[in-house]
């Protein structure tokens, strides 16, 4: 176990001499700086390499950060942009509705919360940042799925697990709820997941049309419901909250 920290230690340390210094380094020069042998620090440099992180330029040798380490600082700014982006909007939902309001984008296999609006009433309530939700059975993991290519290829690889009587599990039906959800534009799930709970998610953009999260709100069937059905006014708000900041990460077309 020591000796595989000492090995992403000396790998970070990689990263931030190649971050810091001059734009290409030879494996002579990251030896020396680091202090490694040059066969500790070739082995290293070639699994970074190996996963993207890393590149080496051919004609020279020497080495520079990799694409896959843009990817993901594009990835960690997005979600902040996109937190950032939504705040006022995702206040005003809240009080708008009545309900609690959750921000969720795609990680792993699931749907991780990134911000979360109580309830505006008195009730105890626990803050849910950083939870992870199902794919399958949450209305803001269906619009994922329904939305987002990598979204849809993780939710077919999942466990579809049945958490109520009402959870769609089979991979046919489930698709079919994908076309209604893009057809109609949002998603619900209603005690699919939990007994008693209901939820509305919509998507959201940016600029380039591709979706980077969703948006939804989740109460007690009794109040996010009429007659079994959502309630037409509830929906509309989260479809206008998920443009509202689709606009401002500059989506121009919904």
């Amino acid at each position: 176990m020591a000796r595989n920290i000492q090995s992403l230690e000396r790998a970070a340390a990689m990263l931030r001499l190649l971050a810091g210094g001059e734009r290409r380094l030879g494996l002579s020069d990251i030896a020396s700086t680091l202090g490694l042998a040059k066969g500790t620090a070739h082995g290293i440099l070639r699994t970074l390499q190996h996963e993207g992180f890393v590149e080496q330029d051919a004609p020279s040798g020497r080495y520079q950060l990799g694409a896959e380490l843009l990817r993901l600082g594009n990835s960690y700014l997005d979600v902040h942009e996109l937190r950032a982006r939504a705040l006022v909007w995702t206040d005003d939902l809240a009080r708008s509705s009545g309900e609690s309001v959750y921000l969720g984008v795609l990680h792993q296999q699931g749907v991780l919360i990134v911000h979360h609006v109580f309830r505006p009433d008195d009730s105890r309530q626990v803050l849910e940042v950083g939870a992870m939700q199902p794919l399958h059975s949450t209305a803001l993991g269906k619009v994922l799925s329904a939305y987002d290519p990598v979204a849809h290829s993780e939710v077919v690889e999942v466990d579809r697990k049945a958490f109520t009587g009402r959870t769609v599990s089979e991979i046919v039906e489930f698709e079919t709820l994908l076309d209604l959800t893009r057809a109609r534009g949002y998603a619900d799930d209603v005690e699919e997941t939990w007994e008693g709970v209901a939820s509305v998610a919509a998507p959201i953009h940016d600029r380039r049309r591709m979706p980077v999260g969703a948006v939804g709100i989740t109460g007690a069937v009794e109040r996010v419901c009429v007659d079994g059905d959502l309630r037409p006014e509830l929906v509309a708000a989260v479809r206008d909250c998920a443009r509202a900041v689709s606009r401002d990460l500059g989506a121009s077309r919904f």
